[in-house]
């Protein structure tokens, strides 16, 4: 019901939609969904110092125009945040469908392969 009233509402809005032109081809979509979908939550580069149970590392502050500062976390701490962003167990980043599903990949590969 709630959901009812919450689309009845958002239909007599007045919508503007903002879509930025495609990408250049699959070789720009694949560049683009790289950097995204494997790599870890901090790169090593970011990282400056591991002393005294205290971890250093570089972070860009939006807020204040896309400033690199330096933050300095207790390890427990960064290790707390780190964690923020690790997948629970049966959670995958990726996952395949059409012809790539687990269910039929064999197969379908196969018959990819013959076209």
């Amino acid at each position: 019901a709630a959901f009812t009233r919450l689309l009845a509402r958002s239909r007599r809005l007045d919508w503007v939609v903002y879509a930025k032109p495609p990408f250049g081809g699959p070789g720009q979509v694949l560049a683009y969904l790289g950097r995204y979908t494997h790599r870890v939550a901090i790169a090593n580069s970011r990282l400056i110092s591991m002393e005294n149970d205290r971890v250093g590392f570089r972070w860009k502050d939006y807020r204040h125009g896309g400033r690199t500062k330096v933050m300095t976390l207790d390890a427990h701490e960064f290790i707390r945040r780190f964690l923020l962003h690790t997948l629970p167990d049966g959670f995958h980043r990726i996952r395949h469908y059409g012809f790539l599903a687990n269910g039929h990949r064999a197969a379908r590969l196969d018959q990819c392969r013959r076209l």
